[in-house]
């Protein structure tokens, strides 16, 4: 079973957070942890961070030892970089990029544990216990749909989708020559148009 944990954003350049992670790569959790901590890098802080919190979602969601697990692949990737500027001579500006990581850890396990099912952990099922399950389903009587008579005879509701209404409005203000002639401005503008 493999588990999940990433940090985003973190401020540190991706480059100097690999050589951090180069370090770990492919060892047992608790003693990347213990490495982590002795590497003299500004990058091993969140790193060692991020190591106990797979292993805490290991432990806790997953019920997994934690001397069975290690790291499978640990990445760093780049993320987003802040712009800031700095003055130079001559009135020039320069431009400073702030990097950021985002640091992603897969943890395995070194021998995989089956997972065994409740339904095994309380004994194999035998006939009778579902045959009383069986006849528990079919002693909850069906809910029956109550249909009054007026509402039988009517048509169904028909669903008018409001977004249309509006659609093809002007093709109502187009049929003219149905409509009485309003006026002398109304032929003239209709003989421009070519009606």
């Amino acid at each position: 079973m493999q588990v999940k944990a990433k940090a985003n954003y973190v401020r540190i350049a991706p480059r100097k957070a690999r050589l951090v992670i180069a370090v770990v790569r492919g060892l047992d959790i608790e003693k990347a942890i213990e490495t982590v901590k002795f590497v003299d890098k500004k990058a091993s802080k969140p790193i060692m961070k991020l190591l106990q919190s797979a292993l805490a979602n290991a432990e806790n969601n997953f019920s997994l030892d934690r001397n069975n697990l290690f790291i499978e692949t640990i990445t760093v990737d780049e993320g987003p970089v802040y712009k800031r500027w700095m003055p130079r001579a001559f009135g020039r500006a320069t431009m400073i990029r702030k990097k950021t990581s985002n640091i992603n850890v897969v943890l395995a396990e070194k021998n995989p544990t089956v997972k065994t099912d409740k339904v095994r952990e309380e004994g194999s099922l035998s006939k009778d216990k579902i045959n009383k399950a069986v006849k528990k389903e079919e002693m909850v009587p069906a809910v029956e749909q109550k249909v009054s008579p007026a509402t039988a005879s009517e048509e169904p509701q028909k669903i008018v989708d409001i977004r249309e209404q509006g659609k093809h409005r002007h093709a109502q203000n187009l049929d003219t020559k149905n409509k009485k002639d309003k006026g002398f401005l109304k032929k003239v503008f209709r003989r421009k148009s070519g009606e």
